[in-house]
């Protein structure tokens, strides 16, 4: 994967400003879990796909590299540190991360095009493919739940209201990484609805264990600053249920997750893993 976004910095950024592209290739090598390409490929695999479907799995992980970019701005959570890095805007200037962000939304849609054409999914797939990553990074996914999340700081929010902000803002991307690799493996509608409902799941019970750590763990462990919603007043899970009753309401979710893959036998062993590691993560 790493490989993949070394090829996406050589071949999609030649053109752009220097100072734009420096900011860009910091954003994509910026170290992390790559849970979302990860994801895309294990559902392709799960449904039957045999191809290199890797660099349609980078288009996923564009757009929540960008996402980061956005979402550590001084206008929005004011964060200066990622991963155990100082974050883009430090290094490289607000006005450069702003533009570099929004530039990182059609690099990730020509990635995703390409990819669609190099494992030779017909048209009509490849649309909807492409249909999805969008949509999902739009006002009804990604975008709408983190203006919501920025609008909801300083108010206090039902666990129903926390949990329709955390599909949208990290649940969306996730859930889409799935479906995007279940439709280019050729899946059926049912086959599509199971890894949705795993996606779902994974997605709450990942920002459930993020607010989790936010208050368990340290800076140095986390590699970023932790102690952040609480300084934005935000209605954390673990403010809401209390930090044990978050846990056992995100494995709660990861069993339900499972279970739906099961019943459309699709429950593989890299699913499975990923999702035990959402309720199991120190970082």
């Amino acid at each position: 994967m790493e490989r993949r976004l070394e090829e996406i910095c050589d071949t999609y950024l030649p053109g752009l400003p220097t100072g734009i592209a420096d900011a860009i290739r910091y954003g994509l090598r910026s170290p992390g879990k790559r849970i979302r390409p990860l994801l895309l490929l294990y559902a392709y695999r799960a449904v039957g796909g045999s191809g290199d479907a890797t660099l349609l799995a980078c288009g996923p992980e564009v757009i929540h590299a960008y996402s980061l970019v956005h979402d550590d701005l001084p206008c929005m959570d004011d964060d200066d540190m990622r991963r155990g890095r100082p974050t883009v805007h430090k290094v490289y200037g607000s006005r450069t991360a702003i533009i570099a962000g929004v530039a990182m939304i059609p690099v990730a849609a020509v990635v995703v095009r390409d990819a669609a054409r190099a494992m030779r999914l017909p048209p009509e797939v490849g649309g909807t493919i492409l249909q999805t990553l969008l949509e999902a990074g739009g006002v009804s996914g990604m975008i709408g739940g983190q203006s919501r999340d920025l609008a909801a700081e300083g108010l206090s929010l039902s666990l129903g209201d926390r949990e329709e902000i955390h599909r949208a803002k990290t649940g969306a991307l996730i859930v889409a990484s799935l479906i995007m690799g279940a439709l280019a493996a050729g899946a059926s509608p049912l086959q599509v609805t199971a890894v949705e409902r795993y996606g779902r799941a994974v997605g709450l019970a990942f920002q459930i264990m993020d607010d989790v750590l936010d208050v368990t763990s340290t800076t140095t462990a986390l590699g970023k600053t932790t102690g952040r919603d609480a300084a934005l007043g935000k209605s954390s899970y673990p403010a809401l249920l209390g930090v044990e009753g978050a846990e056992a309401r995100a494995r709660a979710l990861i069993h339900d997750g499972l279970h739906a893959l099961a019943e459309q036998k699709l429950l593989t062993q890299e699913l499975s893993q990923v999702a035990n590691f959402m309720v199991t993560r120190t970082s």
